[in-house]
């Protein structure tokens, strides 16, 4: 028993000792460290927040969110109450670990400890309210952590529904709340987070973190503190049940299996089949290499199955998008842009009932060997692609919606196949925040514009794909890289008869070794 408590008792030690120690490198707050953090600022800072830190610099009209405006004390952030400053250690985590979901990057790659303390302190020189005593922060108190468990999580399911937390998020977290779209503190518009995908989520999304995003709330945004209404130990049931779904993440491997069946394949998103195929999830990222590079895509994952008969091959594709979109103005697409990249804000209208949702997915349409492949954006003239483009205006007319196409690069445009050769057939589903997508095609065709399945080889498939809410069209849009994809073949019951075989005469001939070996030494 003694040796369990001192134990414990070094442990708290311990635990002491890093803190001091992290508290003891923390640098002075002077005019020295400050002056030597305006020019770290001015090096790695000033391009998004400005000069003065209103956050007005050269690259802000290009990001969104936009960077923070430190001239009024407004952060996110905090482990302060609502309306209140950060601490120190506040604004420290945020230069360290960054913002997911923004452009505010992971210094503490690129800035030691002691730089980062000194850009901290002439960061807070731009709000007069740091000097003044009276603004002086002050820590919320969070109760002691409650383990996750199916329990817990089903409690804290409940306290999301009570507090209506769908009205924003939405009933499974997609940010497809009935409030539509919102601004933030600045009048800029503002978009509901996806509590599904835990790597956008500012802060973290383990429960740690995410107990004190809606303890405190989240200064200039419409994110209230809900201290007053969760307390005790449902902030850490609601914080357990958020972490619980927002698991979902780009998959480690790159090849999609498609799975071979004996049965029909069905265009309906809800036939069983569906749900016992292997997934992958593909990563997408915004369209920066050709004019108009757009870096602040919605679409970011895409979740593929496949499986295939002796005739056809089908896939169901799956992503969150907030809005259904299902028009589309083309007297509203831009066609010319000021800058090589697109302002997020201006130039482009970004709000339900003027553009399109829409995915396409790319094949290439040579038979792929060895290890160069073609272009991942729209292949190139040597090497086209043949692209499945489903539009949802085009679903919700009651046509089909999948146009059979292809590309020779990204400079030309994609050319629609002849009436003849459209043999994709699709159908979507909007629900939830979320698409769900079934295509089909027979498995060979006669046209030479049209990637051929076969069986046991290894193919190249790549995704576009467009949020029409978000001003997605043309080359304004998220674009993956290649993944493969490999029609499995069942292994045929001979082959393990053979292996089985093998194994009795390697057995035999052991035997017989050892037979021999013994009477040698008789």
């Amino acid at each position: 028993m003694m040796q369990w408590i001192i134990i414990f008792v070094m442990a708290i030690l311990g635990a002491g000792w890093v803190w001091a120690q992290d508290v003891a490198k923390k640098v002075p707050e002077n005019e020295q460290t400050i002056a030597e953090g305006k020019q770290i600022y001015i090096d790695r800072c000033l391009y998004c927040h400005g000069i003065e830190g209103a956050g007005d610099g050269p690259a802000a009209d290009f990001l969104d969110p936009r960077p923070r405006d430190f001239t009024v004390g407004m952060y996110k952030l905090r482990s302060t109450p609502t309306g209140e400053l950060p601490t120190d250690s506040d604004l420290f985590r945020a230069i360290s670990f960054g913002l997911s979901g923004t452009a505010m990057p992971r210094w503490e790659l690129t800035l030691s400890e002691k730089e980062r303390w000194k850009v901290l302190y002439y960061i807070k020189t731009f709000s007069p309210e740091f000097e003044d005593p009276e603004f002086k922060p002050s820590e919320v108190s969070i109760p002691p952590k409650v383990p996750s468990s199916p329990e817990s999580i089903a409690k804290g399911k409940k306290i999301y529904d009570e507090n209506k937390c769908f009205e924003c998020h939405g009933v499974e977290g997609r940010g497809d709340g009935s409030v539509g779209q919102m601004e933030d503190g600045w009048g800029y518009p503002i978009r509901v987070r996806n509590l599904t995908r835990g790597y956008n989520i500012k802060g973290g999304a383990n429960p740690e973190d995410l107990v004190w995003r809606f303890t405190t709330g989240m200064n200039g945004t419409p994110m209230p503190s809900f201290i007053k209404n969760i307390k005790g130990e449902d902030q850490w049931h609601l914080a357990n049940y958020i972490a619980s779904i927002a698991q979902t993440k780009p998959s480690e491997g790159v090849v999609l299996k498609a799975v071979q069946t004996n049965q029909e394949i069905p265009l309906d998103i809800h036939a069983e089949i569906w749900k016992t195929l292997p997934q992958l999830n593909i990563p997408l990222a915004g369209q920066v290499i050709a004019k108009p590079r757009w870096q602040n895509h919605a679409i970011d994952l895409v979740e593929v199955r496949a499986v295939y008969n002796e005739k056809e091959i089908g896939f169901l594709i799956e992503w969150d998008d907030p809005f259904k979109d299902g028009e589309h103005d083309e007297s509203q697409e831009v066609k010319e842009f000021e800058n090589t990249y697109v302002k997020a804000i201006e130039e482009i209208p970004r709000e339900p009932g003027i553009f399109r949702d829409s995915i396409a997915v790319q094949f290439p349409v040579k038979s792929q060997t060895g290890a160069k492949k073609p272009y991942f954006f729209r292949g190139d003239t040597s090497n086209p692609v043949n692209l499945w483009v489903w539009k949802s205006d085009l679903q919700l007319a009651d046509q089909n919606p999948v146009e059979d196409s292809n590309a020779k690069g990204f400079k030309n445009a994609i050319r629609r196949q002849a009436k003849e050769d459209q043999q994709v057939q699709g159908k979507a589903e909007w629900k939830n925040g979320r698409w769900r997508l079934v295509m089909i095609r027979p498995r060979f065709t006669e046209s030479r514009n049209d990637v051929q399945f076969e069986a046991g080889k290894m193919l190249l498939i790549a995704f576009n794909a467009w949020d029409g809410s978000n001003g997605e069209h043309g080359l304004i849009m998220s674009l993956s890289a290649w993944s493969f994809l490999y029609l499995d073949t069942p292994v045929h019951k001979s082959l393990y008869l053979y292996s089985a075989l093998v194994v009795v005469i390697i057995i035999a001939l052991a035997g017989l070794f050892i037979v021999y070996s013994r009477k040698r030494k008789q």
